[in-house]
């Protein structure tokens, strides 16, 4: 077989980064009878999903090692606390995928080839949320 002759389509790379941390929170909108509204913790995941339509050399959407930024931010600021003490909003797995998306774009999204899909914040195995950033708010 003669790989010089296959053929390369055109299309999108993407990668993606888990970190984790550990957290509590609760959510104190709910109604005092449900599990949420009562201080409880998890070990959570984040994960961030780049996207490019070229790679950078050596053939990369984004050095994974350049992600590290991110990972001392989590680290700084979130692992663990209180969610509910720290962030700016209620702490729902939705709004911190979102609040990470901004802190990411503003933070390490300059400095990296690649441009920030998603975040998905996973607070058990089985439950998580996702942030899909528009492309519009990357200016690309």
């Amino acid at each position: 077989m003669d790989l010089l002759s296959v053929s390369v389509p055109t299309g999108t790379f993407t990668i993606g980064k888990r970190f984790d941390f550990e957290a509590g929170h609760q959510l104190c909108g709910l109604p005092p009878g449900h599990q949420c509204a009562r201080q409880h913790g998890h070990s959570y995941e984040v994960e961030v999903v780049l996207t490019a339509s070229s790679l950078a050399e050596p053939g990369f959407v984004t050095d994974f090692g350049a992600l590290a930024p991110f990972k001392a931010f989590l680290d700084s600021a979130f692992d663990h606390r209180n969610l509910h003490e720290v962030l700016p909003v209620e702490p729902t797995s939705e709004n911190l995928a979102r609040f990470l998306a901004g802190w990411f774009i503003d933070n390490v999204q300059p400095s990296i080839p690649g441009r920030l899909a998603a975040v998905l914040v996973r607070e058990t195995r089985r439950s998580w949320a996702r942030f899909d950033v528009e492309e519009a708010v990357n200016g690309q």
